[in-house]
């Protein structure tokens, strides 16, 4: 005899949400690594794409991400030549981030890709479906003051 008090896993907003979510990260993960950068380099290319010539602390704070995790992206960022690292002459420690043309090229496709996966997955859906299953993802994200970006 099965007990029926637990709740199955379909019952649950949040299970059809992961469900969804993981596949559509899945794919943009794939088309982005398709261009040699990875999803949480991505979002530090595309934040620096808005506001260049920032700290580091400056894009951790704006991503709701550690400074040792941004420590690690701009390392590898300054490797694949797609940013670049300018000090201060005043004072060694202060440095500021700028793309390289190579990143300043390289973001607009990175976003056409991120357009490219939106469009795949959310086609089934008319536009008024969007703009409110849009809606009401920014309201739970409004609600409970959630600031991290989603970088994985």
């Amino acid at each position: 005899m099965t007990d029926s008090s637990a709740s199955s896993f379909e019952t649950h907003l949040g299970y059809w949400l992961r469900y969804v979510s993981n596949h559509v990260s899945h794919a943009f993960k794939l088309k982005v690594e398709s261009l040699g950068v990875t999803v949480a380099e991505w979002v530090v290319l595309r934040a620096l794409f808005e506001a260049d010539d920032v700290n580091p602390s400056q894009i951790a704070e704006t991503l709701g991400m550690t400074r040792g995790a941004i420590s690690k992206l701009v390392d590898r960022l300054l490797a694949k030549r797609l940013i670049s690292c300018r000090h201060d002459k005043n004072d060694r420690r202060f440095q500021s981030l700028l793309l390289t043309a190579a990143g300043r090229k390289l973001v607009p496709k990175l976003a056409a890709l991120a357009d490219q996966n939106d469009a795949e997955f959310f086609a089934p859906l008319c536009p008024e479906q969007r703009s409110a299953l849009l809606d009401v993802l920014k309201e739970i994200v409004r609600h409970h003051n959630l600031k991290n970006v989603p970088v994985e």
